[in-house]
């Protein structure tokens, strides 16, 4: 068996297989988002577009699917490089563009699926959000957290962020952090190393981005990857307020 795909079976059917490869899916930023494209690419999504206005920095390449080649190279450039290099055939598309309020809409249309990895710097991420739930298209939040990874699904009937934002606040990744270590002590998990990488960042003297590692972008990309399956084979997800959270850290 020398199929691309042929180390998939028993995991995946001959019908999976063919419904992801042409399942059109959006990625918006290619940050954390480089790693999901190439775990989605290996597993068989073959049709995957990516927005991202930003160039790659040597900062990115402890966490991010590039090389030291790529520095000050665009990275939806860089990226589809990588990709093409893995799946010749694959329908990649690239906008080297920045996600603004008078853009985002259109870049949407025409998805099943997006993955929102946008940083909270404006109001785009959340615009991003609405306007999905509003064609009906279900998006994936990653999030790096270092030793582990963590992700909530927008649905289109379903809760948005907006229900968890503090009031006179704008939301931002950390916020969602702060929900999701919340929840699992409410119901008897509490994640204390997440509690002791929060508090060690809000007390960083200098306004700096949150820390991250490979581990977390790793671990983000096989959970998005599997996600973006069973949606796309129509099984059961966990939707927001729920999430999925993982990590070998206990404590």
């Amino acid at each position: 068996m020398r199929d691309r795909y042929s180390r998939n079976r028993i995991y995946l059917t001959k019908e999976e297989q063919e419904i992801i490869k042409d399942y059109p899916i959006l990625l918006g930023g290619s940050g954390i988002g480089s790693v999901i494209a190439e775990c989605a690419l290996r597993l068989g999504f073959e049709n995957i577009t990516i927005i991202d206005g930003d160039q790659v920095e040597l900062s990115n390449l402890n966490r991010q699917n590039y090389t030291e080649n790529d520095v000050s190279v665009d990275k939806a450039e860089a990226l589809i490089k990588r990709l093409k290099s893995i799946n010749s055939n694959a329908e990649i598309t690239v906008h080297n563009y920045f996600l603004t309020s008078e853009n985002v809409e259109s870049f949407i249309k025409g998805h099943k699926i997006a993955i929102n990895a946008l940083d909270f710097s404006s109001e785009v991420p959340l615009l991003f959000d609405e306007i999905c739930q509003k064609q009906n298209i279900p998006v994936l939040h990653p999030y790096n957290l270092g030793w582990g990874g963590l992700v909530a699904v927008i649905t289109p009937l379903g809760f948005s962020f907006n229900t968890i934002a503090k009031p006179n606040q704008k939301f931002n990744e950390v916020n969602m952090v702060e929900y999701a270590s919340s929840y699992m002590t409410f119901w008897g998990n509490p994640q204390k190393w997440i509690d002791d990488i929060i508090e060690a960042y809000k007390n960083e003297k200098e306004d700096l981005p949150p820390p991250q590692l490979s581990i977390g972008s790793w671990m983000v990309a096989a959970m998005c990857t599997h996600i973006l399956f069973n949606i796309a084979t129509k099984k059961e997800i966990k939707k927001f307020p729920e999430f999925y959270l993982s990590s070998i850290n206990t404590m």
